[in-house]
C-alpha cells in the first residue's frame, strides 16, 4: 500500500505565488497608477519607447552583474568596463579609423578578456571579489583616462558611420531594436542557467562550494566562466552605449554601476526567490524603469534619482536576503535530493 506525498499547506502555496510573482503584479500596478496620475503622456506608444531605449543598457549590465552573483560572488568592475568598452569603441572608429565592424568584436572579446582575469584574480589569486574586482575596476577606469586624457572623443564633421549607430537607434517591430537585445540576452541566460547543466554547477557552487567539491563540480573554472560571462555582456553593452551617445565620454560608466546591481539583487526576489536568475532581472529592471519614467515625469528634482536608487538597492539587498533565508528553510524541510540529481556529478569525487 503506497502513501500519498504531504499536501503543501495553502499559505505554504500563497507564500510562494507572493514571493515568486509578487513584485511583476508590483510592476503592473505601478505603470497603473503612474498612467492614472499621467494619462496624456504616460500610457503612450513614444513614451514606452523612450523607457525601453533609455533603460536598455541598464538591464543589459544588469543581467551581466547577475551572472557572477549565481555563483556567490560580485563584480564591481561593470561600470567602470561599460566606461572602458564604450570609449574604446569610439576611439578606434574615430580615431583609429578601424572598421566599426573590427572595431566592436575587438571590443567584445576585449571584455571577455577582462572577464577571464577578473575570475582569475577572484579563484586563484584568492582575493575576495568585491576587493578584486573594485581593484581591476579603477585599473579599467585609469585606462580609460589614458586613452581619452581626461577629454570626450568627439566625431569628426563626418560623424559616425550609419551602419554603427543604426546598432542602437533603428526600430523593430515598432520599438527600439535594443529592447529586443535584452530580450535575446534573457532568453539566453534563461536558457544556460535553467536547462543546461553548467546553469545547475553555477547555483550548486552559489548555494555551497563545499557541496560543488564534494559532487566534482570544479568550482574555480566555473566562476572563471561566471566572469568570462559578465565580461562578454559588458564588453557588448559598452559597444551599444558608444551607438547610443555617439561621442566617448570617460566618466559615463560608473553611473550605470549601481542601477545594474538594483537590478540584478531585486530580481533575485523574483519568478525564482532565493537565487538570482534571468527573468526575475529583467521583471527587476522593469519596474525601476518605471518608478524613474514615472516620478521624472513628475517633476521631481535631480536628487531623487539617487535617492530612488539607493533606497531600492537596500531594500533589494534586504529582500534577496529574506527570500535566500526563506528558500534554505524550506529545503530544510524537505528530503535531501541524491547527488545523481546534479549532472555529471561523481559522489566523492574531488575537482
Amino acid at each position: 500500500m503506497t502513501t500519498s506525498p504531504p499536501r503543501t499547506p495553502p499559505s505554504r502555496r500563497v507564500g510562494h505565488l507572493v514571493g515568486a510573482y509578487g513584485l511583476l503584479v508590483l510592476t503592473v500596478l505601478a505603470f497603473a497608477a503612474f498612467s492614472l496620475a499621467l494619462p496624456d503622456t504616460f500610457p503612450t506608444l513614444d513614451n514606452i519607447s523612450a523607457i525601453l531605449s533609455n533603460q536598455s543598457i541598464t538591464a543589459m549590465l544588469a543581467l551581466g552583474a547577475m551572472i557572477p552573483i549565481v555563483t556567490g560572488k560580485f563584480d564591481l568592475s561593470i561600470g567602470y568596463g561599460l566606461g572602458l568598452a564604450h570609449v574604446l569603441t569610439m576611439w578606434l572608429i574615430v580615431d583609429g579609423k578601424w572598421p566599426w565592424p573590427l572595431a566592436c568584436l575587438v571590443v567584445i572579446v576585449g571584455g571577455a578578456v577582462v572577464g577571464a582575469f577578473n575570475g582569475v584574480v577572484v579563484e586563484f589569486a584568492r582575493i575576495d571579489s568585491f576587493i578584486a574586482t573594485l581593484g581591476t575596476g579603477s585599473i579599467m577606469y585609469a585606462f580609460t583616462g589614458w586613452i581619452t586624457g581626461g577629454a570626450r572623443i568627439v566625431p569628426g564633421a563626418d560623424g559616425l558611420p550609419t551602419g554603427f549607430t543604426d546598432l542602437y537607434d533603428s526600430r523593430f517591430l515598432g520599438l527600439p531594436v535594443s529592447a529586443f537585445y535584452v530580450l535575446a540576452l534573457t532568453a539566453v541566460l534563461w536558457l544556460v542557467l535553467e536547462r543546461l547543466p553548467l546553469g545547475r554547477y553555477l547555483y550548486v557552487i552559489g548555494s555551497s562550494s563545499r557541496t560543488a567539491d564534494l559532487v566534482g563540480i570544479p568550482s574555480r573554472r566555473y566562476i572563471v566562466y561566471a566572469f568570462v560571462g559578465s565580461g562578454l555582456v559588458v564588453g557588448t553593452a559598452g559597444v551599444l552605449l558608444a551607438a547610443q551617445q555617439r561621442i566617448g565620454n570617460p566618466s559615463v560608466g560608473i553611473d550605470y554601476l549601481l542601477p545594474a546591481f538594483v537590478g540584478a539583487l531585486l530580481g533575485s526576489t523574483a519568478i525564482r526567490p532565493g537565487r538570482a536568475n534571468a527573468l526575475g532581472t529583467l521583471v527587476a529592471v522593469t519596474i525601476l524603469a518605471i518608478g524613474l519614467a514615472g516620478i521624472g515625469q513628475l517633476g521631481a528634482q535631480f536628487w531623487v534619482t539617487p535617492l530612488f536608487n539607493g533606497t531600492t538597492l537596500l531594500i533589494a539587498v534586504g529582500l534577496a536576503g529574506y527570500a535566500a533565508r526563506r528558500q534554505l528553510r524550506l529545503r530544510r524541510a524537505e528530503p535531501r535530493p541524491a547527488l545523481r540529481d546534479v549532472p555529471g556529478a561523481t559522489p566523492g569525487a574531488t575537482p
